[in-house]
């Protein structure tokens, strides 16, 4: 059997380069070596697309350090030939010509392109793009649904038109505020703009184009202008466009949607929950970076969720409604808020979705009978087959 090479990208410019970098750790580590050649592709911080750099398998997850891509003595960056498309993948010999102008070596035909980025120039519809203009196919959704879906205010607009309760808020454009300090005299603004949108505190405050939970403040003290203003300071660190949304007495149960081809029908997993162990001792905690991904102690991935079972049927239902509102293809996850009272709420749709070992997306879909090396199998297969 000829293996089909498959070009991985992983790392980024966005605040998650290094969660890019341990999914895709997990990722390689997982494919089908007999079925697939893999092509590595780092991308830099500074967004330089580097091959014969560091390989994610390669990373010592054992240090505190988070993983980034670096340069090394057998590093070239990559060049691309939008005339040739999947043929137009280049090296370009460092050491030869004058700087920047040296030889160029052909990866490869590329097959297909798996894309493991996370947030703004990754997951929001840029690399999908370019990806559209070389004529290759890659896993994921399309241009339009990555972009809509980074973007969590346009989230919100389409599930609303499509009849898919979201939670209230706002959305503010923080450029007009003085950033020197941080800020403060604009707090009582803020304040005046919750209130005349009716919203009940505790509020969430986070960035509208940023993953990861980077950004993100519980504010508690209603009336609290400083304690506001910090909090869209914050956020605005990471995006000049900002929610302030109504936090939700709910449990917040993700579930996983796998769409490979066009022509079939789309699957939803066993929806699961993030257990935030430390609540069971009385400390007040969310869902936040460090929980994801710093602090093995604070939570854990259970699915299916502690609930009914046609509860769990209405949340698979509800995600592939909202999957199939964005124009969702190939895989994303959907987050959503479950109350006490049955309601379900969708808070938010990743369409590159974590790929750590211990992310949700693939522990859904072992729960629900697909393994981690199946998942990746069947969504390279998918854009293969559709190609």
């Amino acid at each position: 059997m000829v293996r089909k090479r498959i070009a991985v990208l992983y790392g980024g410019k966005a605040d998650e380069h290094s969660i890019s970098c341990i999914s895709a750790a997990g990722v390689l580590a997982a494919m089908d070596d007999e079925r697939f050649e893999t092509v590595l592709i780092g991308i830099t911080k500074q967004g330089e697309w580097l091959t014969g750099c560091t390989d994610p398998r390669d990373f010592d997850f054992e240090q505190q350090a988070l993983p980034v891509v670096s340069a090394g003595p057998d590093t070239s960056h990559v060049v691309l030939d939008m005339a040739l498309g999947a043929d137009g993948f280049f090296a370009r010999d460092e050491h030869s010509g004058a700087e920047g102008q040296g030889a160029l070596t052909s990866l490869g035909h590329i097959d297909a392109v798996l894309p493991i980025l996370h947030g703004p120039y990754g997951e929001d519809g840029t690399v999908q793009g370019l990806l559209e203009m070389l004529g290759v196919p890659y896993v994921g959704c399309g241009v339009f649904a990555s972009s809509a879906c980074m973007d969590k205010h346009f989230t919100k607009i389409l599930l609303k038109s499509a009849g898919i309760p979201v939670a209230p808020g706002i959305t503010l454009d923080a450029r007009p505020y003085a950033a020197a300090d941080t800020f403060a005299a604009n707090g009582d603004d803020f304040i005046t703009k919750v209130r005349a949108a009716g919203l009940h505190y505790p509020l969430f405050v986070k960035p509208s184009r940023a993953g990861s939970s980077f950004g993100v403040t519980k504010v508690e003290r209603e009336g609290d202008a400083a304690e506001l203003a910090a909090a869209v300071r914050e956020a605005s660190r990471h995006d000049w466009k900002v929610l302030v949304e109504q936090g939700v007495d709910a449990r917040e149960i993700e579930c996983a949607v796998l769409a490979p081809r066009a022509d079939r029908d789309i699957l939803a997993s066993w929806p699961g929950e993030i257990v935030l162990d430390r609540r069971e001792s009385g400390n007040d905690q969310f869902y936040d970076f460090d929980s994801k991904y710093m602090d093995s102690d604070a939570s854990h991935v259970q699915v299916p969720a502690d609930l009914p079972g046609e509860m769990l049927d209405r949340v698979r239902e509800t995600a592939i409604k909202a999957f199939k509102a964005v124009d969702g293809t190939g895989m994303s996850r959907v987050d959503t808020f479950v109350g006490a009272d049955g309601s379900i709420v969708v808070n938010e749709i990743n369409t590159i979705p974590g790929f750590t070992p211990i992310s949700m997306y693939p522990k859904a879909w072992e729960a629900t009978g697909i393994s981690y090396g199946e998942l990746i199998t069947a969504l390279i297969d998918g854009v293969l087959e559709s190609a």
